[in-house]
C-alpha cells in the first residue's frame, strides 16, 4: 500500500515571510524546496505528499500548485484563499481547472480574535468549498477546540482535517482538557487528524516517544485507523527530528495496530480523505 506524507511544507525562507520561526530553530531558516523533500521521501520509504500553505497568498497558492504539476510525487496541495471575501466563489472559479488542489487552509491559530472562526463571513466561505467538494484543514491551538466543535457543527457536510492534533501542552504533559475536547470532536464522523506535529509542540531537545504515546493513544481511541493520516511537518519537524525519524516513531506508536489498520493511517486514508 501506498505511503503518503499528508502534510509538509515547502518556503524560500526570508525572515519577514518566516517570522514565526524562532531563533532556536535555526536550522529551518533556509530554503526547503521539492528536490529537497524528493531525496527525504526516497530515503524514508514515502510515495508521495500532499503540500500545505505556510503563508496566506494567492501567489504562494499558485506557486504550489505550478510545484505539482512538474513534480509527480506531489499528489495534492492544500492552498489558501481568502475565505472571507465576499467574492469567494470567483476565486474558487480560478482554480476550478486545477485537480491538485483538494483543500483549503486559514492560519487560524494566528488570529488575535478565538473566535474567528465563528463570523459568518468566513462560514459563507467554508460553504463555498463543501459545494466544490474541498476539503478544509483546521489549523488550531488547544483553547481553540471548544470553538472548532461548533464551527464544525455549522457544516456536517464538510470534509475537515484537524492539523497537529490541535497541539495540546505537551511539553508540560497536559492532557485535559486537550483530550475530552478531542473527543468530543472526533464524534463528528466528517473529521480526520493528521499524526505531526507533535514534537514542536514537545521540548525539542528533550522528547521522547514515550512521552508522546499518550496523545498518540488519545487520537487513536477518538478517531480509530480510519480517521487518522501520517505525515511529517516537514520542514518544521526538522527542528527536534528527522524526516525519517518521524515516520518511524509514528508507525512504532501505531505497531499494536493490524496491517491493514497500519495501511489505512500512513496512506489510504490520506488518499481517500483528499481524493488523491
Amino acid at each position: 500500500m501506498p505511503v503518503i506524507d499528508s502534510h509538509h511544507h515547502f518556503w524560500r525562507y526570508t525572515e519577514a515571510d518566516y517570522g514565526w520561526i524562532p531563533p532556536a530553530w535555526s536550522a529551518i531558516q533556509r530554503d526547503f524546496l521539492p528536490a529537497d523533500l524528493e531525496r527525504e521521501i526516497a530515503a524514508a520509504g514515502v510515495d508521495g505528499v500532499v503540500s500545505v500553505q505556510a503563508r496566506q497568498s494567492l501567489v504562494e497558492t499558485d506557486w504550489l500548485l505550478d510545484l505539482a504539476t512538474q513534480y509527480t510525487f506531489i499528489h495534492g496541495v492544500v492552498g489558501w484563499v481568502p475565505l472571507v471575501d465576499p467574492a469567494i466563489e470567483a476565486h474558487l472559479d480560478r482554480y476550478a481547472a486545477q485537480p491538485k488542489l483538494r483543500a483549503l487552509r486559514h492560519v487560524l491559530q494566528a488570529e488575535a480574535d478565538d473566535a474567528y472562526m465563528l463570523r459568518e463571513d468566513f462560514n459563507c466561505g467554508v460553504s463555498a468549498l463543501t459545494r466544490r467538494g474541498l476539503a478544509y484543514d483546521i489549523l488550531i491551538l488547544e483553547r481553540h477546540l471548544p470553538n472548532a466543535l461548533a464551527f464544525v457543527d455549522r457544516h456536517p457536510n464538510q470534509v475537515f482535517v484537524l492539523d497537529h492534533i490541535a497541539k495540546p501542552g505537551i511539553a508540560a504533559n497536559e492532557l485535559e482538557p486537550w483530550a475530552k475536547n478531542i473527543r468530543q470532536l472526533a464524534r463528528r464522523p466528517n473529521v480526520s487528524c493528521k499524526l505531526s506535529g507533535m514534537v514542536t509542540e514537545a521540548d525539542v531537545t528533550t522528547w521522547t516517544p514515550a512521552q508522546l504515546q499518550p496523545y498518540f493513544d488519545v487520537v487513536l481511541a477518538a478517531f480509530g485507523p480510519s480517521r487518522l493520516l501520517f505525515c511529517t511537518d516537514w520542514p518544521v519537524c526538522l527542528a527536534g527530528v528527522s524526516y525519517a525519524g518521524w515516520k518511524h516513531t509514528v508507525e512504532t506508536a501505531l505497531s499494536t495496530l493490524s496491517a491493514s489498520e497500519r495501511a489505512a493511517v500512513m496512506g489510504e486514508n490520506a488518499m481517500r480523505i483528499y481524493r488523491l
